[in-house]
């Protein structure tokens, strides 16, 4: 059992572009300099952030998605990362009261706040206003009155008349300015298609950038207010998450699919010697390196609980599978940056294709679908599936309500699954494909089928989080242990 003592802030906003990320991830990086171990959290399924969160504290960032885990798991999640932390700090996503749509408040940063019976520090965007400030916090502290906005920080204030302007307007409102940002040159957080440009491709650059935030936040912010604040956070009951609990009060899985490996035996990856010490020798491959990024840290967790030695490997740089390679996780990245890079290391192509198509168990999301297509961008992948991917000037983005259309190695036929799509590619199927069965029948927000299985592959766009069902890691490893 886990106290919910731990004083904590959520850090929300009117709207994206206000900056939050640049005070949260400041924040966290100006109180560890104090010496304090912060907890760093991000409300919803993006990745990047909680990059950016970890290089500030030290510590694994992690996701707080009310849509993709349900709103019971939201303490749990909270109290495993904060586990012998002085305080944390909870990232918000897009304005306050933005949740889910069509869902009313669900998966909203005030859902999250409400939760974890947590203050919000509210960052406004005060660049082209200055009485009107009053109406826009009234309004947000007024909205709901579960939701408790503890203060202000405002952003972009052009000078000390325009931050005096702003402080006699909000007197009016009753909630204190607990930080003034001024309008600065633009701290060096590059984007691209779908956001900041993660922290493992811009490691040093990433490390000037979190460090100015911090001084930024130092200069400007009230940090003995802020930490008093978070002190004043409601208790929360329960335990946190655990995940060798989770799998003993997971739902059993249901009897073994056949297998439809093919029919030649998969080729040995490296000459036989003797295996590393395993929990029983089993090995699963998760890869990482620039291109593939994305991840929860609760995967890696389940996989560990569940029986696996869970070994990381570089897609870009690494030419075979970690040896004693009995299961692959390819997770989500940006592979159309790196397409190139990953198309000229062919060996690593050719044992992946080798892996899987020999019977191999493997879990694809996203960047991983489009690294076992046939091509991507025209550039040769590792052909495990008769699918060409490319660039597209969509983006797709949103949650979405599935349902397992077949049995897989991570969910049989039936079970409901909630994810996210977070991409600006298409995969189109060849010929071949049609010896592959869909993944999922996605419900909303429109009804379709996507994905593939065969066999002891699946792979998909669907963005899921194993905490939400924790025994698609323990079928993942027993088709591992078996196959």
């Amino acid at each position: 059992m886990v106290t919910g003592s731990v004083p904590r802030l959520v850090i929300a906003a009117p709207s994206s572009g206000s900056g939050k990320t640049t005070v949260a991830t400041g924040l966290m990086a100006a109180l560890a300099a104090r010496g304090l171990a912060v907890s760093p959290h991000k409300v919803g399924p993006d990745y990047i952030d909680p990059g950016y969160h970890a290089l500030a504290t030290g510590r694994v960032g992690r996701n707080l998605d009310a849509y993709l885990c349900g709103p019971e798991l939201i303490g749990p999640l909270f109290l495993h990362g904060a586990r012998g932390c002085d305080i944390a700090v909870v990232e918000g996503v897009m304005g306050l009261y933005d949740g889910a749509a069509g869902e009313g408040e669900l998966a909203s940063t005030a859902h999250v706040a409400k939760l974890l019976r947590a203050p919000v520090v509210l960052v406004v965007d005060a660049s082209s206003q200055s009485r009107s400030v009053a109406a826009l916090v009234h309004g947000f502290t007024t909205w709901d009155p579960q939701v408790r906005v503890g203060g202000v920080i405002l952003n972009k204030v052009a000078s000390a008349r325009h931050e005096a302007l702003l402080r006699e307007a909000l007197e009016t409102v009753g909630v204190p300015v607990l930080g003034v940002l001024r309008r600065v040159a633009q701290i060096d957080t590059p984007s691209r298609h779908l956001g900041l440009v993660p922290v493992a491709e811009r490691r040093a650059s990433a490390v000037e950038a979190v460090a100015a935030m911090a001084a930024q936040v130092s200069d400007g912010c009230d940090l003995e207010a802020l930490v008093g604040l978070a002190r004043g956070a409601g208790a929360l009951s329960g335990a946190a998450w655990d995940a060798a609990e989770a799998l003993r009060v997971a739902p059993p899985p249901p009897l073994p699919f056949p297998s439809l490996r093919a029919a030649a035996p998969r080729p040995p990856l490296r000459p036989e010697r003797p295996r590393p010490q395993a929990p029983d020798g089993l090995v699963v491959a998760v890869a990482g390196g620039e291109a593939f990024t994305f991840s929860y840290a609760e995967h890696s967790e389940l996989l560990t609980a569940a029986g696996a030695e869970v070994v990381p490997f570089d897609p870009l740089r690494d030419e075979q599978l970690p040896h004693g390679t009995r299961g692959l996780v390819v997770g989500g990245g940006f592979p159309e940056v790196y397409a190139a890079e990953l198309s000229a290391n062919s060996p690593l192509r050719e044992a992946v294709a080798a892996f899987a198509l020999g019977g191999g168990p493997v879990a694809a999301e996203c960047a991983g679908l489009l690294y076992l297509c046939r091509e991507l961008d025209g550039l040769p992948m590792c052909g495990v599936l008769d699918a060409g991917a490319r660039m597209s000037e969509r983006l797709t983005l949103g949650y979405r309500d599935a349902v397992a259309v077949s049995d897989s190695v991570l969910a049989g036929a039936g079970e409901r699954r909630r994810g996210h799509e977070f991409h600006r590619t298409v995969v189109e199927p060849g010929a071949g494909s049609g010896r592959a069965a869909p993944a999922w029948g996605v419900h909303v927000p429109d009804r379709r089928v996507e994905g593939f299985v065969r066999g002891n592959l699946h792979a998909s766009y669907l963005h899921t989080h194993w905490a939400a069902a924790p025994g698609a890691a323990r079928r993942f490893v027993e088709r591992c242990r078996t196959s």
